[in-house]
């Protein structure tokens, strides 16, 4: 249910949040490496990545669940709303 949520949630601010995740060089390829490349992230990306987002939550305030605790738990979900390879991708929660 909060999956789901959070999914509609990223999708309805997908166009926000690629314009912000596409300035912050080299997050969008980090973002994508699970997908694209089927590795798991290491830790130090992972940080790297919950320190960019929470910079650019500050301008899109659906990010700010990235402050929770465990908040890089749903960087899978972050990444699925926002893969354009997706198909139905456009607004489809």
């Amino acid at each position: 249910m909060i999956k789901r949520y959070l999914r509609r949630l990223f999708i309805s601010n997908r166009g926000f949040i690629l314009e912000e995740v596409s300035e912050v060089k080299g997050l969008m390829h980090l973002l994508m490496k699970r997908r694209r490349l089927g590795e798991n992230w290491t830790r130090e990306e992972k940080k790297e990545m919950i320190s960019h987002l929470k910079k650019i939550s500050r301008t899109v305030p659906a990010l700010l669940v990235f402050f929770l605790p465990f908040g890089s738990l749903l960087l899978p979900v972050l990444v699925e709303a926002i893969d354009s390879r997706r198909a139905g991708y456009r607004d489809n929660p």
